[in-house]
C-alpha cells in the first residue's frame, strides 16, 4: 500500500519532457543561416516547441523567410519591439544572443527532430490523462468501444502531426518503380500490372487493380455489383493463395448492407455451384450439402477479412485496414457501398454532396497511405429509368461530380436481361392475337440474346482506356465469369 502511494507520488511529480537548449540551438542556426529552416520547414511547426516565445520566433521566422526575406536579429527586431514575451527573457538582446551562438545549420535537423519527438511525448502524456478522465466519466451516450475507436483516431492524428513523406521524389526513383511495374507486369505475359480481378477481359482493359487508386464499381439495385465486388475479391484472395501477392491480395471486405454471414454464403454458393437461397434455406441434398462443407473448407484457407460494421466511418476504416495491412499484409480494400458510409468523426459537411466529397476523399487518401486499390460500391441515380437505354453514364452517379473527379476507375454493372424480364408483352386494346405474338416472339429473341449476359462498361480510368466487356452472370449462385465475345474491343479515352 505504502509503495503504491510512493509510486503515484512519483508520478505526479514528473513534469512533461522539454529541451529548452535544443530549441535555442535550432534558432541560432536559422538566425545565423536562413537554409538551416530548409532542413526542418516539412516536419516542425511553431506549436511543436514547449517554449511559447521560441515557437513565435521560429514562426516569425518562418513568415519572413516564406516572404523571400531574410531572418535575423536585425529584421525580427521590430516584429518583437513591443512583445512583452520577449522582454521578459531579455528583448532583442536575446534574438542578438541567439544569432551569435555560432550553431551551424548541419545539425539543424537534428535539433528539430528532437524538438518534434519531444511534441509528441508531451501530446501522448495530455492523450494518456484524456483517456484515463474518459474513462472514468462513465456515460451511457458514450460505449467504451467509442472511446477506443475515438483514441486511435486521435493517436493516428498524433502519428501523422509533421509527417514529411510527401517530400519530392527523384524523377530516377519514380523511372525505377515505373520499370520495376512494367517488368511485373511483362513477366505476367504483358496482361496485368496490378491485382487480378479474375475475370480475363476485364483484366486485359483495366490491367488489373492497381495499387493507390480508387475504383468506383456502380450500378442499380439488383444489377449484381455486390455480387460482382464479391466475385473479385475472391478471385483477388484465390489467387495469392495460389500464386502469391504478385497477382493476388489479402482482401479486406467492409460490408455496411450485408451481414458477414449472408456475404459467405453468397460466396459458398459461387464456389458450389448451389444455389444461395436453397443454402439459405436448408433446401439442399445430402450430396449438395457435402459440396457445400467441401467448398467451405477450401474458403476457410482465404486470406478474405470481413467487417460488416453498419454507418462505418472513413476515420474505421482507415484505422482497422492499417491494423489489417501491420498484421496480415493487406493488399486491397472493397467497400459496400459508400452511401452508406459516414464521414470522418468531428467533421461537419453542410451538405451530401459536401458528405460525399469527403468519404471519396478519404477513401482515395487511403489507398494512397496503404499502397493498396480500393474499389468502392456506389448506387446510381434513379435518371437511368427514364431513359430508353438504360446503360448508365457518368452523369447517374449520385453526388456525380466529386466521385468522378475523386476515382481514378468508374466502371458500371449493367445485365440487360434485368430490364427485359419486366417487359413481357402484354396485349393492348384493338390488338390482333397474331400482332400480339410477334411481339412475344421478338421478346423472346431479345430475352435469348441477353440471358445469363452482364456487361462491365469502365466509363472512366485515368490510367488507360475505356470501353466494356462482357461477362457470363449466373443469377442462382450469382457468379461472374468470363464470356468469350467479338466485339470487346475498348474505345480510346
Amino acid at each position: 500500500m505504502a509503495s503504491a502511494a510512493l509510486d503515484q507520488s512519483q508520478t505526479a511529480e514528473r513534469t512533461p519532457p522539454v529541451n529548452y537548449e535544443a530549441e535555442q540551438a535550432l534558432l541560432a542556426a536559422i538566425l545565423a543561416n536562413n537554409q538551416a529552416y530548409e532542413r526542418v520547414a516539412d516536419f516542425l511547426r511553431a506549436d511543436h516547441f514547449a517554449d511559447a516565445v521560441h515557437g513565435r520566433i521560429y514562426a516569425a521566422c518562418a513568415k519572413l523567410i516564406d516572404r523571400g526575406q531574410i531572418a535575423n536579429a536585425v529584421t525580427l527586431k521590430n516584429v518583437f519591439e513591443r512583445d512583452n514575451a520577449l522582454q521578459d527573457v531579455g528583448g532583442s538582446q536575446y534574438l542578438t544572443d541567439l544569432q551569435n551562438a555560432h550553431v551551424t545549420a548541419i545539425n539543424a535537423e537534428h535539433y528539430g527532430r528532437t524538438i518534434h519527438d519531444l511534441h509528441l511525448r508531451r501530446q501522448l502524456i495530455a492523450l494518456g490523462e484524456d483517456i484515463v478522465n474518459e474513462a472514468f466519466d462513465y456515460n451511457l451516450d458514450s460505449r467504451a468501444t467509442e472511446q477506443i475507436e475515438a483514441t486511435e483516431q486521435k493517436l493516428f492524428q498524433l502519428a501523422e502531426t509533421g509527417q514529411s513523406e510527401g517530400d519530392f521524389k527523384a524523377f530516377s526513383t519514380a523511372l525505377t518503380q515505373a520499370v520495376t511495374q512494367a517488368e511485373s507486369a511483362h513477366r505476367r505475359q504483358g496482361q496485368i500490372a496490378g491485382v487480378t480481378t479474375g475475370l480475363e477481359d476485364l483484366d486485359q482493359l483495366l490491367g488489373g487493380l492497381h495499387n493507390t487508386d480508387l475504383i468506383v464499381l456502380a450500378g442499380r439495385p439488383g444489377m449484381g455489383k455486390t455480387a460482382l465486388a464479391t466475385n473479385i475479391s475472391f478471385n483477388a484472395a484465390r489467387r495469392r493463395v495460389d500464386r502469391g501477392e504478385n497477382e493476388g491480395a489479402v482482401v479486406g471486405f467492409f460490408s455496411l448492407e450485408m451481414a458477414a454471414e449472408q456475404l459467405a454464403t453468397r460466396i459458398l454458393s459461387e464456389q458450389s455451384g448451389i444455389d444461395s437461397e436453397n443454402i439459405r434455406r436448408g433446401k439442399i441434398s445430402s450430396e449438395d450439402f457435402e459440396s457445400v462443407v467441401q467448398a467451405s473448407h477450401e474458403l476457410s484457407t482465404l486470406p478474405f477479412y470481413i467487417d460488416d460494421t453498419p454507418a462505418i466511418s472513413v476515420g474505421q476504416v482507415r484505422q482497422r485496414a492499417r491494423r489489417l495491412k501491420r498484421q496480415h499484409n493487406l493488399g486491397m480494400i472493397v467497400v459496400d457501398y459508400l452511401q452508406l458510409m459516414q464521414p470522418t468523426a468531428g467533421s461537419k459537411p453542410e451538405s451530401r454532396v459536401q458528405e460525399i466529397s469527403e468519404i471519396t476523399r478519404g477513401l482515395k487518401v487511403i489507398a494512397k497511405e496503404l499502397d493498396v486499390p480500393v474499389l468502392a460500391l456506389s448506387q446510381l441515380s434513379r435518371a437511368v429509368e427514364q431513359r430508353e437505354d438504360k446503360r448508365p453514364q457518368l452523369a447517374d452517379l449520385r453526388e456525380s461530380g466529386t466521385i468522378e473527379q475523386d476515382a481514378d476507375v468508374v466502371m458500371f454493372v449493367y445485365r440487360e436481361e434485368y430490364y427485359l424480364a419486366k417487359q413481357e408483352p402484354a396485349q393492348r386494346a384493338d390488338e390482333s392475337d397474331e400482332k400480339l405474338q410477334e411481339r412475344i416472339d421478338k421478346w423472346k429473341q431479345k430475352m435469348e440474346r441477353a440471358y445469363g449476359v452482364a456487361e462491365a462498361i469502365v466509363a472512366k480510368q485515368r490510367h488507360g482506356p475505356t470501353g466494356q466487356v462482357k461477362l457470363a452472370f449466373d443469377g442462382g449462385t450469382t457468379r461472374f465469369g468470363n464470356l468469350a465475345a467479338e466485339d470487346q474491343f475498348p474505345d480510346e479515352g
